[in-house]
């Protein structure tokens, strides 16, 4: 049985003549949620779209389900969210999924599922572009969990929405990663780390911390992820 459902090895990103990833490697556990934490524009989404297979001028190795990332049999078995909406303005929250559900080839017995998933039911059958954006956010989600994707990659999913959905969601992420799905999931917000089975906290492109929430804590000596991620920060620079 594959024991990573994602394996980073020495993963460097050019852009322009600047390095952005400096050498990450790490790996997903299958079954698992990590957390992906750090500032806005420390390489987060960088990575995010080195693994899924969007990302030019990588170096190093990205192994995705047993496969280079990219490879076009790994289609279908990745559900992938960006920042924005990844679903039609135009049409209703039913008529997205039932299209997205036809381009995978999946039964359309899959759309109402998704839709109580992400409780969007009281508003599936609007135009996309007259939700909230919290809303626009949890039905481009759903589109992502057409077809029971193994890897589950989710960038900024819960920005916008309130402290209720935020839990909510993060219980569906676990309930996911039960059923045996991989989820990696981004953030800046540190509160959100301790939701996570193991966490990755990244700055400038370099990872600081590859741990679980506890072990993280245990290791810097403090019980508040943002004043370890500080303290790492801090360890970095005398370092220098």
């Amino acid at each position: 049985m594959m024991k990573n459902a994602v394996t980073c090895r020495d993963v460097v990103v050019v852009r322009g003549d600047r390095e952005v990833l400096h050498g990450l490697g790490f790996g997903l556990a299958v079954g698992s949620v990590t957390g992906l934490l750090g500032p806005s524009g420390c390489g987060k989404t960088t990575l995010i779209r080195a693994i899924v297979g969007l990302q030019a001028k990588v170096t190093g190795a990205v192994e995705v389900l047993g496969l280079p990332a990219g490879s076009p049999k790994l289609r279908g078995r990745i559900g992938y969210v960006t920042q924005e909406p990844s679903v039609y303005g135009d049409l209703t929250v039913r008529e997205n999924l039932r299209f997205f559900a036809a381009v995978l080839g999946i039964s359309s017995d899959h759309v109402d599922r998704v839709i109580d998933a992400v409780d969007l039911r009281s508003h599936a059958d609007d135009r996309v572009d007259r939700l909230s954006g919290g809303q626009q956010s949890r039905a481009s989600l759903a589109a992502a969990l057409l077809g029971d994707p193994e890897l589950l990659v989710l960038d900024e999913p819960t920005v916008g929405l309130d402290p209720v959905l935020r839990r909510d969601l993060w219980e569906l992420f676990h309930r996911l990663a039960d059923a045996g799905s991989t989820l990696l999931v981004s953030s800046h917000v540190m509160d959100e780390a301790v939701r996570c089975d193991r966490l990755l906290l990244m700055r400038e492109g370099e990872l600081l911390a590859d741990d679980t929430p506890d072990g993280l804590l245990e290791s810097v000596g403090t019980s508040d992820i943002e004043q370890a991620f500080l303290t790492l920060i801090d360890r970095k620079a005398g370092a220098r």
